[in-house]
C-alpha cells in the first residue's frame, strides 16, 4: 500500500509539473496584449516599452518561463501584471475559502439528493417513483447551470426575497449570512451534479442486488434495511466513488459561470479576469490550482477503494 501511494504521489507531482509547463506556455497564444489592457491603449510607446522591462517580458520565453518555474518550486506564483501588482497567492488565498465553501455545500446538496433518490429508484424498479428520480434525472443533466441560476435568483431572491441574490458572507460574519448567501449557488450547481450521481447509484445498486450473496443474504432472513445498507450499498459504492471523486473536481472548476451569476469572487470569477486582463500570472496561479484539485481527487479515490472494498489490495 506504501509503495502504491507513494508511485501515485510522484505520478500526482510528474502530472503537476506537465500542467504548469503546458498552462505558461499556452496562456501566450491567447491573442490580446496585457500591455495594451493596462494602459488601455492611452499610454505612450515609452511607457510602453518601460512597463514591459519592468515585467520582464522583453526576455526570452524560455527565460521568463525558467523563472516562473523556479519561483514556482520555491512557493511563489509571482504578481498580478495588472492592477495593484498584488502577488498571485494572496489572490488565490483570498478566492480559494470561497469556491471551496460553494463546492462542498454543492457537494452536499448532492449527496442529500442523489443518494436517497438513487436507492429508491434501484428497489422500485419500473414504478412511478423510479420514473420519477428518472425524470428529475434528465431534467437535472438538461438544465445548464447559469439557466438555473437566473431562474433561482428571479424566485427565490427577486419575488420572495428570502435569500440574496449576489455576494459572498465569510463564516466569520456569521454562520447564517454565510450559509444564506451560498444556498441558491449551490442549489445551481448540485442539482445537476445529483442527477448524474442518482443515475450512477441506480445502475450500480441494480447490478448489486441481482448477485448471488444478495439472495443469500435474503434467505436468512435479513431484513431489506440490513441487506441495503450493510451488503448492496458498501458493494454498490466502487464505481460511485470514482464519479464523486471526479464530481467533487468538477464542482470546483465548473463554478465558473454560476460565480459570476452571483458576483461571487472565487477561483473562477478569478480566472475569468484574468484572461480578459491576459494576467498570465494569475491565470496560470489559478489553473495550477484547480489541476492540483483533479490530481489529489483522483488520488484520493483511487485510496478509498481499498477502504470502502477490503478485497482490493495493491501491490
Amino acid at each position: 500500500m506504501f509503495a502504491y501511494m507513494l508511485r501515485r504521489l510522484v505520478g500526482a507531482v510528474l502530472v503537476m509539473l506537465a500542467v504548469s509547463t503546458l498552462v505558461f506556455f499556452m496562456i501566450r497564444l491567447v491573442p490580446g496584449d496585457p500591455i495594451a489592457v493596462m494602459l488601455a491603449d492611452a499610454g505612450s510607446e515609452e511607457a510602453r516599452e518601460a512597463m514591459i522591462r519592468r515585467l520582464g517580458l522583453d526576455q526570452p520565453l524560455i527565460v521568463q518561463f525558467g523563472k516562473w518555474f523556479w519561483g514556482m518550486l520555491h512557493g511563489d506564483l509571482g504578481a498580478s501584471i495588472y492592477g495593484s501588482n498584488q502577488p498571485v497567492s494572496a489572490i488565490l488565498m483570498e478566492a480559494l475559502p470561497r469556491t471551496m465553501s460553494l463546492a462542498f455545500l454543492s457537494f452536499v446538496i448532492a449527496m442529500i439528493i442523489a443518494v436517497p433518490a438513487g436507492i429508491i429508484s434501484a428497489t422500485r424498479k419500473n414504478t412511478g417513483a423510479d420514473t420519477a428520480v428518472s425524470l428529475f434525472a434528465f431534467l437535472g443533466l438538461s438544465m445548464p447551470d447559469f439557466w438555473l441560476a437566473i431562474m433561482l435568483i428571479i424566485i427565490f431572491a427577486a419575488n420572495l426575497q428570502w435569500l440574496p441574490a449576489i455576494g459572498y458572507e465569510p463564516l466569520s460574519a456569521g454562520f447564517w449570512p454565510w450559509l444564506s448567501h451560498l444556498i441558491l449557488p449551490s442549489i445551481a450547481i448540485g442539482t445537476g451534479f445529483s442527477a448524474i450521481i442518482a443515475r450512477m447509484i441506480r445502475s450500480s445498486m441494480l447490478e448489486v442486488l441481482q448477485a448471488d450473496y444478495m439472495r443469500t443474504a435474503a434467505s436468512k432472513g435479513l431484513t431489506q434495511r440490513v441487506m441495503l445498507l450493510r451488503h448492496a450499498l458498501p458493494n454498490a459504492l466502487i464505481p460511485v466513488v470514482t464519479v464523486i471523486g471526479i464530481a467533487f473536481a468538477l464542482l470546483i472548476s465548473g463554478a465558473v459561470v454560476v460565480e459570476n451569476v452571483f458576483a461571487i469572487k472565487g477561483l473562477g470569477r478569478v480566472l475569468i479576469q484574468g484572461i480578459q486582463n491576459r494576467d498570465y500570472p494569475v491565470v496560470q496561479g489559478a489553473v495550477l490550482l484547480v489541476s492540483a484539485f483533479f490530481v489529489l481527487s483522483n488520488l484520493a479515490v483511487d485510496l478509498l477503494y481499498a477502504v470502502i472494498d477490503p478485497r482490493i489490495r495493491y501491490s
